[in-house]
């Protein structure tokens, strides 16, 4: 049946070459009468040897290890080795990786992984390019990505590589942005480590985007014993990457003589956010964008503070809430999500991150997140301080 195919690269038609990075080509892809692999999205790594990303995916397959699914994460459809075809666009965009048998001068190896994802419209970079979204739309775009981060955090894995050519974009039956983080060439999923690399020398691979390295990765200093801890990370770049959800140009990239640089930029420096942006949404991105991973929330504890300015606004009061008003709430929270999943079998963007939300639920980091929120209102100093 179906199932079975897609598994061999004689299997696909190839379309046109539709990008590339440190690691991988891609190229658009379809299995002739697969009707439910109408549009592939194949990635292969063309390089003389493995990428770290490239051979851990491969013992990956091999341990059969999987990481639960999550809607703003991309999901590989089939991961599969085959020889490297010549395939369109090969001689003009990475003909140094090619293999001798087709390039003499080529240093790539004969074989390659091949991985198969659903292909998407347009990435973050290319739709914030035509489009500026409401501000509501830039809320749940920034709050996807800390839900996906979250869920990585979860699963023990640090991106290390998240930036606008990495987040593929499609859209919900109401035209909001859904958001998937893709490309983990550059990840640290390492079960002995954890979220912490042993930082023993300048040599060890600190990650793929170095302007949107968190403080504590890219002001490190190697020695012996040290490591580096990626837990909150990926946290910090939603929060630069918040800059251009939100029309505006990332204050960490070098455009011009303005930019910061995250070893050493002060937080006062940041640049002010549109007026149009909520207080609790300027409040979240400030405190993302923390110096000290110690006094940054986790992902998880953001996304709470997210979802509470969103649909808990009558929590959010002067007077501390009960537990019997945060139990109501929950329950309100269930029963409309519970009857919105029932009503649409896509569910909307809104839907799914209320989902995420009551599958992540903890009374701690909600008490934190509410305590986080009602600081909104003091001066930025004191906030800082």
């Amino acid at each position: 049946g179906l199932r079975a195919h897609g598994y061999r690269l004689e299997d696909y038609l190839i379309g046109k070459h539709i990008g590339k990075g440190c690691n991988a080509a891609v190229y658009e892809a379809a299995i002739p009468g697969a009707g439910h692999l109408p549009h592939g999205r194949t990635g292969a790594a063309e390089g003389g040897s493995p990428a770290r990303g490239d051979s851990r995916a491969v013992e990956d397959i091999r341990k059969r290890k999987k990481m639960k699914p999550h809607p703003n994460i991309i999901q590989v459809i089939r991961a599969f080795t085959a020889n490297v075809p010549l395939l369109p666009g090969a001689w003009v965009e990475y003909p140094d990786v090619l293999p001798s048998r087709i390039n003499p001068r080529g240093i790539g190896r004969n074989r390659t992984l091949f991985l198969v994802m659903k292909n998407y419209p347009c990435t973050l970079r290319q739709y914030l390019s035509i489009s500026a979204p409401s501000s509501r739309w830039a809320t749940l775009m920034i709050l996807q990505l800390l839900e996906g981060v979250d869920h990585l955090v979860q699963q023990g894995i640090a991106h290390r590589d998240l930036k606008s050519d990495n987040i593929l974009v499609e859209f919900d039956s109401v035209g909001c942005p859904r958001l998937v983080i893709t490309d983990f060439g550059c990840c640290l999923a390492d079960e002995r480590l954890g979220m912490k690399l042993p930082f023993t020398n300048m040599y060890i691979d600190r990650g793929g985007n170095g302007c949107l390295m968190a403080p504590e990765v890219s002001a490190a200093n190697p020695g012996p014993g040290r490591s580096i801890n990626y837990s909150k990370s990926d946290a910090w770049s939603v929060g630069a990457l918040a800059h251009e959800i939100l029309g505006m140009p990332n204050p960490f990239y070098r455009q011009g003589g303005g930019h910061l640089e995250s070893r050493h930029y002060q937080e006062t420096q940041l640049p002010a956010l549109p007026d149009s942006t909520p207080h609790h949404v300027q409040f979240v991105i400030t405190l993302l964008l923390r110096r000290d991973p110690k006094k940054r929330p986790t992902a998880r504890v953001a996304a709470n503070m997210l979802h509470l300015h969103l649909w808990g606004a009558e929590l959010l009061t002067p007077a501390p809430s009960s537990l019997e008003q945060m139990l109501s709430w929950l329950r309100c929270q269930t029963l409309l999500t519970f009857l919105q999943v029932g009503r649409n079998r896509d569910s909307p963007v809104e839907t799914e991150l209320r989902r995420c939300f009551l599958a992540n639920l903890s009374f701690e980091e909600m008490d934190e997140a509410m305590e986080l929120l009602l600081l909104c209102g003091n001066p930025l100093r004191e906030i800082l301080t």
